[in-house]
């Protein structure tokens, strides 16, 4: 059709310019052929398209399960590579498909959760980096927003730039936090593994690194190996692996969930003996009046030999002020009791062994104090109801002669403050 339209065209010029238009509409044709066959070999090239399999996501029991990460993170490769098929899949659908049915397997327990994307097509933004603002109480309803703001692969691979912007949101974050990375691993710069070790020196044990590769590309997988291992937690998975429903409970309950502890009854035996009367106890704190140094100390505080309330876990290595993971679960405690004493404020007190000058160690003492503030502002305590105090060496509770004793005296106490 087309070369009889052109062979028409051409026999109604003038002799004169008929020579140069066959020129013309042979080279026309040409180009026409040469773009046929390269769309064709696209095609051919891609190949039919597998479906992915069918999910059906499990539900976990709240009353069974509890969340083990306060916040997660995922960041997800909207490359060009991923347009590309693996396994008559593309990889950019399987990676989408593998943060949905993930999204729809997480149970909303309080946890925050971030998105971050790399890469994009122009049709949706020029922006190497999309990240949200921050962390945000997590919903599978937002969490699937954030996905589908996504919707075509594009541009280049800048993994180490989207960890980098992970460390901005992850600021004044100190308790444990998942970072998931899905990526076919592709056109990535070893500048992502420095990115990682950056941010993992950042948050030391809080942070655990789950990388997720899409596809079977030999260099990405090793890289994606690698980053995983950054961390003293985290490990790397396929993305085929897990987008069916058993595999992605199996992820989801290893990285976001745990077992809760079946409390049993304390069986208290009948007294063998009349009751002695035990001394006066105030504040009901477990230490009698005469011996108990910080009085009024509130209902349902853990408190030390001397009344004080004090967090047996949040102890401090030598000469640090990072909170270590034990130390979380008795500041979680701490946050259930000011939730219930609302007109309730504290003193954080701050202390350190004898190991160095009075001046250092008071400075140590008061970084020590304000960790424990930022953890406690972070769970949505008020700064007012928060002041700090640095108290250096100066109130030992053991003995700094020994190894142990100098541990006890790296502490934060916690004064009620009337």
């Amino acid at each position: 059709m087309l070369n009889y339209l052109s062979t028409l065209y051409v026999e109604f010029l003038p002799p004169h310019k008929q020579r140069r238009d066959v020129v013309k509409k042979s080279i026309l044709m040409k180009l026409i052929v040469a773009s046929l066959f390269l769309t064709l070999a696209a095609c051919a090239a891609k190949g039919p398209v597998t479906p992915l399999p069918a999910f059906q996501p499990k539900t976990f029991d709240s009353n069974a399960y509890t969340t083990n990460v306060d916040n997660f993170l995922v960041i997800f490769d909207a490359s060009s590579s991923m347009a590309k098929l693996n396994n008559g899949q593309e990889k950019f659908t399987v990676a989408k498909a593998f943060v949905d049915r993930m999204n729809q397997t997480i149970p909303e327990m309080g946890q925050n959760s971030g998105f971050i994307s790399f890469g994009h097509d122009p049709s949706i933004t020029r922006k190497p980096i999309l990240a949200d603002d921050g962390l945000k109480t997590y919903t599978t309803a937002g969490l699937n927003a954030s996905l589908e703001s996504i919707p075509v692969p594009g541009g280049t691979s800048p993994l180490d730039k989207a960890i980098t912007a992970a460390s901005t949101n992850l600021d004044g974050v100190f308790s444990k936090t998942a970072l998931i990375i899905v990526t076919d691993g592709k056109d990535l710069s070893p500048k992502s593994i420095q990115a990682a070790k950056k941010l993992n020196d950042k948050m030391g044990s809080a942070l655990c690194i789950y990388t997720v590769l899409v596809g079977n590309d030999v260099k990405g997988a090793a890289l994606m190996e690698e980053i995983a291992n950054v961390g003293t937690c985290g490990f790397s998975s396929n993305a085929e692996d897990l987008i069916q429903g058993p595999a992605m409970a199996g992820f989801v309950e290893k990285v976001f969930l745990k077992e809760r502890e079946i409390v049993k009854p304390v069986v208290v035996p009948a007294p063998v003996a009349p009751a002695v009367v035990a001394p006066m106890d105030s504040d009901g704190d477990g230490v009698p009046d005469h011996l108990d140094q910080c009085p009024g100390t509130p209902l349902g505080a853990k408190v030390n030999a001397a009344g004080c309330w004090a967090l047996g876990d949040l102890l401090f290595d030598f000469d640090k002020s990072e909170i270590k993971p034990a130390g979380f679960k008795e500041l979680d405690d701490v946050i259930v009791v000011l939730k219930k004493n609302p007109e309730l404020k504290i003193e954080l007190q701050g202390h350190t062994d004898n190991k160095g000058t009075k001046l250092y160690n008071e400075k140590l003492s008061l970084r020590r104090a304000m960790a424990v503030k930022a953890y406690l502002e972070g769970k949505g305590i008020s700064s007012d109801r928060l002041t700090t105090k640095a108290f250096g060496f100066s109130k030992p509770v053991s003995t700094n002669d020994t190894k142990e004793g100098r541990a006890l005296n790296r502490r934060v106490e916690l004064n009620p403050i009337k």
